[in-house]
């Protein structure tokens, strides 16, 4: 691949990364719809739909911070080239495939910044990070499913007692209601903060090859093309990721529901304001927990959500290794030209 690329190549590029955004809807269409799928709330197929329409109407209510932060804040944006994005797309699609493939919701947000890494440094070393943004990021892994977690933890306590005097049957019923609710939240936080990832990756490619001039900028036609994308994803569910997310952490009610989607998209909403790239499987799988846990510890299946962490801890060193190895082999294929 040369500095400047031909029109063909930039348009593959392109929708490689409209792919990788297609593939984290699919991959974390669960986040959205897990609990309201277990809850028996709505069925799995109306229950894509709702979710992929709040999904694509996402960039009606946030702003670009969170492109601007994968765009310039995690690798430096002077390095990027087309080797770069395609080795960082590579890394993140194959480990989204393996994990899909298992069953396992790891998060898609890591997998594509352990892309961004793995590229950025096979072709200039450590010093191709931006350290600030990075390590915003890495915190960002231990601090948002805390926060998903307590958040739904204090939900389900203050709902317990304002429910204290209402029969089992008319919470139930009022519970189902709001759910509706809440999952529309949740996929609006999904929607704003996941499909900005992919956002970010276009137009640092078309940044780097002079096609946004001299400053960075996310232009409209990409803002649509990666939320349509990402809702169509959605569309096409992730059944495997919904039965582990939804089913086999814990047992929901739809007032359980309620509170793990609320506090994981007051989480989502509060990071994709502050321009944070979180992980949804992550903030989701932290609420789910917290709700979980309210009931009692014996509530959670430990060794569930302890296999989902180890998925967690993994996926951006293997995304990274994986983008590296695709950076050395397309150098080699030019070098052998």
């Amino acid at each position: 691949m040369d500095a400047t690329l031909g029109l063909p190549i930039l348009v593959g590029l392109i929708a490689v990364a409209l792919l990788f955004d297609f593939l984290n809807g699919l991959h974390d269409a669960a986040n959205s719809i897990a609990t309201i799928v277990s809850t028996r709330v709505l069925r799995p197929q109306y229950a894509v739909l709702w979710a992929a329409f709040f999904n694509f109407i996402a960039f009606l209510v946030f702003g670009l911070h969170v492109a601007n932060t994968i765009g310039t804040g995690i690798i430096d944006p002077s390095i990027i080239d087309a080797q770069v994005i395609f080795a960082a797309l590579i890394g993140a699609i194959v480990w989204n495939l393996i994990t899909w493939g298992l069953g396992i919701p790891s998060s898609s947000s890591h997998a594509l910044i352990g892309g961004l890494v793995g590229g950025g440094m096979a072709k200039a070393g450590i010093s191709a990070a931006v350290w600030s943004g990075l390590s915003k990021t890495l915190l960002a892994i231990v601090v948002s499913p805390l926060v998903g977690f307590l958040l739904a933890l204090v939900l389900v306590a203050i709902v317990s007692w304002a429910s204290v005097r209402s029969t089992p049957f008319a919470v139930d019923r009022a519970f189902r209601i709001l759910q509706f609710v809440s999952a529309s939240l949740y996929s609006l936080g999904h929607g704003g903060n996941d499909a900005q990832k992919t956002m970010g990756i276009i137009a640092v490619l078309l940044y780097s090859q002079g096609h946004l001039g001299t400053e960075f900028s996310v232009p409209f036609w990409v803002v649509l093309a990666c939320q349509a994308a990402m809702a169509l994803g959605t569309l096409m569910g992730g059944w495997r990721i919904v039965r582990t997310m939804g089913l086999r952490i814990t047992k929901l009610t739809p007032m359980q529901g309620f509170c793990a989607e609320t506090g994981g998209a007051a989480t989502l909403f509060m990071a994709t304001w502050l321009g944070v790239p979180v992980s949804t499987t992550h903030t989701i799988t932290g609420a789910i927990i917290g709700v979980g846990a309210a009931r009692r510890a014996s509530a959670v299946r430990w060794n569930v959500a302890s296999s989902i962490v180890y998925a967690w801890v993994i996926t951006i060193p293997a995304s990274a290794l994986v983008a590296a190895l695709a950076y050395w082999a397309v150098n080699l294929v030019s070098l052998s030209k």
